[in-house]
């Protein structure tokens, strides 16, 4: 039985090259999210409507269509509002994995019990993902919210 001898350069490529599909195969386990389906947003907000009331003050939310399996909007303050996809990004791909504004200013999913704080991140439970945020424009009293 022989020896083959890799010289110093091969042998440090084909351990980097080990190391790497190594961590790509960690990286691809079951631990790893599936992505929201993309859906295509073009929403307009009339901030004047009283269904919209609640965006009047920071911190308030609302529920509005669009997105994915809907969409809740939050004002940061008077010129800043930011809108994302109730798809809870924990399973997206569960039937239950819907988002709702909860009043201790928060947003939770009941279906995994992930919850998140008013800027998408998570707070809490399983998801470790952001929940999907769309672009807004505020005009006047208009809000349009895109992808």
């Amino acid at each position: 039985m022989g020896f083959i001898l890799l010289s110093p350069r091969f042998a440090g490529f084909l351990l980097l090259a080990t190391a790497a599909l190594s961590i790509a195969a960690c990286n691809s386990g079951t631990n790893a999210q599936p992505q929201i389906p993309l859906a295509i947003v073009n929403e307009v907000l009339f901030l004047t409507d009283q269904q919209n009331s609640a965006l009047r003050f920071d911190n308030g939310a609302v529920y509005t269509k669009g997105g994915l399996r809907g969409l809740i909007v939050v004002r940061q303050n008077a010129g800043t509002y930011l809108a994302f996809d109730r798809t809870c990004p924990y399973q997206p791909q569960d039937t239950c994995a819907r988002v709702r504004i909860e009043p201790l200013f928060r947003l939770f999913d009941p279906c995994c019990q992930s919850q998140f704080g008013f800027t998408g991140q998570p707070q809490g439970g399983p998801a470790t993902l952001p929940m999907r945020r769309y672009s807004t424009a505020l005009s006047g009293n208009t809000l349009t919210i895109t992808n």
